[in-house]
């Protein structure tokens, strides 16, 4: 089974959070926040403006991206978490400093 979301919806895993502080001290899973940040695994073609144009995303697959604490909606595919969101929902894209690149 496959997921082809629609429209200008995305479909994200989210990427979890280290379970231990700087300090050491490890978090159990009761006091854990969930991640805002996540990896789209799908996306949709796009939405379509008043003339009917499609607008692509200007997200991709692969992206890392944030979004807000309570965006999208939790799905489980595959036995596998996953969120649905609208591009809207997205607050960012992390790029990769290219200076860790060139270094690396």
């Amino acid at each position: 089974m496959t997921f082809r979301p629609l429209h200008d919806r995305i479909l994200v895993r989210r990427i979890e959070a280290e379970e231990k502080t700087a300090g050491g001290i490890i978090i159990p899973d009761t006091a854990k926040e969930k991640p805002q940040e996540g990896e789209v695994i799908a996306t949709g073609p796009g939405a379509r403006d008043e003339s009917g144009q499609l607008q692509p995303l200007d997200v991709k697959v692969g992206d890392r991206i944030l979004f807000g604490k309570w965006s999208g909606t939790e799905i489980r595919l595959k036995g596998e978490d996953l969120l649905i969101m609208k591009e809207s929902d997205v607050m960012g894209v992390i790029e990769v400093e290219t200076a860790a690149k060139e270094a690396a």
